[in-house]
């Protein structure tokens, strides 16, 4: 079945709806289907696991590209600051590259 991947990720956040693992797997894999959905579980994301530093790559690039500017570039200086208080150099390094990106991308 096409969507046992989702119904698998529906069940096991339905089991632990506070593992942000869960949530940021429903994040992505609505970002196939539906993007509204994807929106609402990455903003669970922001709001309840402000900590969970892989969120912010994703989420910075789905408001970016949903025209949510100033969301995007919020979310790319919150990941930015977060990666630099957990001391995650190599996730630092790829939100500012990813910022950047962004940002050259406004300009144009």
């Amino acid at each position: 079945m096409e969507n046992s991947l989702l119904e698998n990720l529906l069940t096991f956040y339905e089991e632990d709806p506070g593992d942000p693992f869960n949530v940021y797997a429903l994040a992505l894999e609505y970002l196939k289907y539906d993007s509204e959905k994807a929106g609402r579980f990455f903003d669970i994301l922001l709001v309840n696991h402000p900590d969970y530093l892989p969120t912010y790559y994703h989420a910075g690039e789905f408001f970016a590209l949903q025209e949510n500017i100033k969301k995007a570039e919020e979310v790319y200086l919150k990941g930015i600051a977060l990666a630099l208080t957990q001391k995650n150099i190599k996730t630092h390094q790829e939100l500012l590259r990813a910022y950047k990106s962004f940002i050259d991308e406004l300009e144009d």
